[in-house]
C-alpha cells in the first residue's frame, strides 16, 4: 500500500513538472554538443522561426526554440524558465547563453534578458516589441549584457516596434555606455527574417551576420 502511495505521488510530481516546462524544440549543432542559444518567438510562434534557428545551429551552437507567447506577462520568469530547460538539453554545453529573440521575443530578451549578465551573454533583438520599456533611462541603467538590436525603419505593425522608440533606447544605452548596437534598416517593415511576411534580402542577411558575428565575440565558436 505504501509503495502504491509513493508511486502515485511520484507520478502527480512528474506530471507537474512536464506541465510546468515550457514547450521546446532543440536543434542540435553539426558537431553534436555546442554552446546554447535560446530563440525565442513572436506571436506567430515557434513555426515561424523554425528556419533562421536552424541556421544559427548550422553555426555551431545549440540552440533551442521557444514559444515566446507563453512568457508574456510572466515579468521575465518565462525566459528564466527557457533558459534553465535549455541548458538541460542533451546536447547543450554549460555557460552563459546566448538570447535571440524576435518581435515579442524580442521584447522578452531585451527587456529582461539584458539585465541577466550572470545567465546570458549575449543579446540579439530582432524588430523588438518595445511598448513595454516605459522608461529608456531607467532600460539602460539595467543594462550588463552586449546587445545588438535590429529595426526596420518603416516598423509600424502595432505600432509595438516603432523607430523611433528603437533610437530612444540606444540614446540612453549611449549615455551610460552600455554596449548597445542598433542598426536601422530604411523601407524595411515588421518581421523582415527569412520566412517573414516581410522578408528583406539585405535587411535579414546584414541582421544575421551581425547576430552570428555577436554571437561568435561573446559566445564563442
Amino acid at each position: 500500500m505504501i509503495m502504491r502511495v509513493t508511486n502515485l505521488i511520484l507520478a502527480a510530481f512528474f506530471s507537474l513538472a512536464t506541465q510546468s516546462a515550457l514547450a521546446a524544440e532543440e536543434i542540435p549543432p553539426p558537431q553534436g554538443k555546442g554552446r546554447v542559444v535560446v530563440v525565442v518567438s513572436g506571436q506567430s510562434g515557434p513555426d515561424h522561426y523554425r528556419l533562421v534557428a536552424g541556421k544559427i545551429a548550422e553555426l555551431g551552437y545549440d540552440v533551442v526554440l521557444f514559444d515566446g507567447n507563453p512568457m508574456e506577462g510572466t515579468h521575465g520568469q518565462g525566459l528564466r524558465d527557457a533558459i534553465a530547460q535549455a541548458l538541460q538539453m542533451p546536447h547543450a554545453l554549460p555557460g552563459k547563453v546566448g538570447l535571440v529573440g524576435f518581435s515579442l521575443g524580442g521584447a522578452m530578451v531585451l527587456g529582461f534578458g539584458s539585465g541577466w549578465g550572470d545567465q546570458v551573454a549575449v543579446v540579439a533583438a530582432w524588430y523588438p516589441a518595445t511598448t513595454p520599456i516605459k522608461d529608456a533611462a531607467a532600460f539602460a541603467g539595467r543594462l550588463n549584457v552586449p546587445v545588438v538590436m535590429f529595426a526596420g525603419e518603416s516598423d509600424t505593425y502595432k505600432d509595438c516596434c516603432l523607430i523611433a522608440k528603437a533610437r530612444e533606447l540606444a540614446d540612453a544605452a549611449k549615455t551610460v555606455n552600455a554596449q548597445f548596437a542598433l542598426t536601422t534598416y530604411p523601407d524595411t517593415d515588421h518581421d523582415f527574417v527569412i520566412g517573414g511576411s516581410h522578408f528583406s534580402h539585405d535587411a535579414y542577411d546584414d541582421a544575421f551576420a551581425k547576430t552570428q558575428a555577436a554571437l561568435k565575440q561573446y559566445l564563442g565558436p
